[in-house]
């Protein structure tokens, strides 16, 4: 029985496969592509090792690919035959049970089962990690803080992994409306770890969700270095640079941004980066017809069979945006299909019946111009949006095309009342002080028009 770098014990695995683990979970903390590197050298050295099949299982069920999970899938059962589960210890069986509920497609039981090793096992880094991303996935704010809030006081601050450990728990913070705190937490988890991506981007939504959208282009224009190269997470730290670039105006660094970084993603998380970017900006009437096209091209081997419903609303935003409606029908279409078999457990069914179908029908109405029917389909459901994942930043988007086609709908109340409720929260964002000046035009108050706009004006230059 060897020990992780965490102290815990593990069975199956040589003292080498037990180095190459340690590298692997520090190189999934970090968002590094090595990851996989090491897993592969942990399982090489030692091919009945439990938690490095685990760890594999895991690194293939979180991209959000259909057919990275079905190759962890055949793997993990190529495994799980050969192993008397029996004789492992309770830790071990635990994370087993976790990935074959992920394996199901049961986010949720998996979720529960990975907190219910954390209570025992704080310590547990793989756990905490998987766990953190499981509740990312299905929008479970509460979770993402409360599941790294009860460990945190097991790690000490000469823990090699205890900012990264700081940077989950700002995260969570920063989804649970706790900004200030989650500032603070992630700006200490990155002072002990500048190469700390997730602190780096818990501190961007901080500053996203707090209109700070100067402050936010300082602070990652601090750090390049530090985020934008040799990690998972280099695009979408550059989509949330380009948030705080649209805030002030600056299409044209944002569609740079996009040409240098974005174009060309192979991964759902890099398109769906790209779809959400140029989305927002089809909502401001800022048409990029090259630029939807090929992004379109790119979506359809990405959602080819139901799996994440977020990515289906981000590649139905890529077809509407190239005017290729049709496909977004039959996507739309088969995902009808899929929710109407029992899918019992299956998560991603739940998803896309409730958050994910609605969204992808109102988005194409969106490019319809029927924006009444957009209305009727998103204000029942605006507040459990986040039912279907990601996170408050990612979601807006769906926020922002209501607002939009309450707008061009007429509906002015419900307009009004969207507007109101975002300046309340934000009102340090020109985006939200010039919807507020489309509300007042509406009504016919030219002057409160004016003053909206030119508080947008003030805000912008004060960036």
């Amino acid at each position: 029985m060897t020990t992780d770098q965490h102290g815990l014990a593990m069975s199956g695995a040589s003292a080498a496969a037990a180095r190459h683990y340690d590298r692997a979970i520090d190189e999934l903390l970090h968002f590094r592509a090595e990851v996989v590197a090491e897993t592969r050298a942990a399982l090489a050295d030692s091919p009945g090792f439990p938690l490095g099949n685990v760890l594999a299982a895991y690194l293939g069920l979180l991209t959000t690919e259909a057919d990275d999970a079905r190759a962890a899938r055949a793997r993990f059962g190529d495994f799980h035959r050969r192993l008397d589960e029996s004789s492992l210890p309770p830790r071990e069986r635990a994370h087993l049970a976790a990935v074959r509920a992920l394996l199901r497609g049961d986010f949720l039981t998996c979720g529960a089962l990975l907190g219910e090793i954390t209570v025992e096992h704080p310590r547990d880094a793989l756990a905490l990690i998987v766990g953190h991303q499981v509740d990312f996935f299905t929008g479970d704010a509460r979770s993402l803080r409360d599941r790294i809030g009860g460990a945190l006081t097991a790690w000490h601050p000469d823990d090699p992994h205890y900012g990264h450990v700081l940077g989950m728990y700002a995260f969570g913070l920063e989804e649970s409306g706790h900004y200030d705190r989650s500032e603070e937490t992630g700006l200490r988890a990155v002072e002990l770890d500048p190469r700390d991506v997730w602190g780096i981007h818990a501190v961007a939504h901080t500053y996203e969700m707090r209109g700070r959208f100067g402050d936010g282009l300082r602070y990652l224009d601090a750090r390049v270095p530090d985020w934008s190269t040799g990690t998972f997470f280099n695009v979408h730290t550059w989509w949330h640079y380009c948030l705080y670039a649209l805030e002030t105006g600056d299409v044209p660094r944002v569609l740079a941004i996009y040409d240098a970084v974005m174009a060309g993603g192979r991964t759902s998380l890099e398109l769906l980066d790209a779809s959400a970017l140029l989305w927002r900006l089809h909502l401001e009437g800022s048409e990029q017809p090259a630029r939807w096209e090929a992004l379109a091209d790119a979506w359809p081997p990405r959602v080819a069979e139901p799996f994440y419903a977020f990515n289906d609303m981000h590649a139905v935003m890529a077809y509407v945006g190239a005017g290729r409606l049709g496909e977004a029908e039959r996507l739309i279409a088969s995902r009808e299909a899929y929710v109407a078999e029992p899918r019992p457990g299956v998560t991603n069914a739940a998803m896309t019946l409730r958050v994910g179908l609605p969204v992808c029908r109102a988005i194409v109405a969106f490019g319809r111009g029927e924006h009444r029917s957009v209305v009727e389909l998103l204000y029942p459901i605006r507040h459990r949006v986040n039912e279907f994942g990601g996170s408050h930043a990612q979601r807006d988007a769906v926020q922002r095309t209501l607002l939009e086609s309450a707008l061009r709908a007429g509906a002015r109340d419900v307009a009004r009342t969207l507007a109101s409720e975002r300046i309340g929260v934000r009102p340090c964002s020109p985006y939200n002080w010039l919807k507020q000046a489309a509300v007042a035009e509406a009504f016919g108050d030219r002057a409160a028009a004016a003053a909206a706009r030119e508080r947008a004006r003030a805000l912008a230059g004060a960036a």
